[in-house]
């Protein structure tokens, strides 16, 4: 597992680093161009679309009782590859600031790995979630660089799991999740302006604060888990106009 863990780090950072290569190459040139939309600034408000990859997991808090039995050796979090697709709105506070709501429909799957003794084999319990995203961010824009620019985001959000099955009453395998969920978000980005529109590559970190784990004791694959907290890197494409 933790082989996994790392091939899709190692992914993750690899993708970066291309990214980061080919901006490095692309400004120089870009800086020197013609200004594009240069009347976009003084914009009040301004609407795009996202596009979006995600890595998501749990963050995994054992109960105590995981200690005590000797059934279930191993519970532990898996890292899996989802999709975004949202709209953006974007107000304009001042030269440096911007107010932005960028609502997403996400795709993603928090699995959780067990490895038991009684009898001996190893499960994958599939937690998959159809989340409706609602972040609310402050955004912290460079002077523009031709026609590049950099920004920062960092706000809050809330969570809306249309696939959660905290209310199933299905057998002793099952690992409830709670519908709701609430968070944090930071991230930057870049803005490149062309003729007509804004392409805008961003990473940002996505994580819950509070406990999406619907805690019952008779279920045998959920009792020795105390907290589940979403976790979530995201690498998105804006398309802004």
């Amino acid at each position: 597992m933790q082989n996994a863990h790392i091939r899709h780090m190692l992914s993750l950072l690899r993708f970066a680093l291309i990214l980061c290569l080919f901006l490095w190459n692309t400004l120089p040139a870009w800086s020197q161009q013609v200004l594009h939309m240069e009347e976009h600034d003084i914009k009040p408000y301004y609407f795009g679309i996202t596009l979006a990859v995600n890595q998501s997991n749990f963050k995994l808090y054992h109960d105590q009782i995981f200690l005590k039995q000797d059934s279930i050796m191993v519970a532990e979090p898996l890292k899996t590859i989802g999709f975004n697709l949202g709209l953006l709105a974007n107000l304009r506070l001042n030269h440096r600031f911007d107010l932005r709501f960028n609502p997403q429909l996400v795709f993603a799957s928090k699995n959780l790995y067990y490895r038991e003794n009684y009898p001996q084999r190893e499960t994958e319990k599939k937690i998959e979630s159809i989340l409706l995203m609602f972040p609310l961010q402050i955004k912290f824009k460079s002077d523009r660089i031709g026609n590049m620019r950099v920004y920062t985001i960092a706000g809050m959000k809330f969570d809306y799991d249309l696939a959660s099955n905290a209310r199933n009453r299905r057998a002793e395998d099952l690992v409830k999740v709670s519908r709701n969920d609430y968070g944090y978000e930071i991230g930057a980005g870049f803005e490149f302006y062309f003729p007509s529109f804004i392409f805008s590559p961003e990473f940002k970190i996505s994580n819950g604060i509070g406990n999406v784990h619907v805690k019952d004791p008779n279920l045998r694959y959920s009792n020795v888990v105390d907290q589940l907290k979403s976790r979530m890197i995201v690498f998105s494409i804006h398309l802004e106009g």
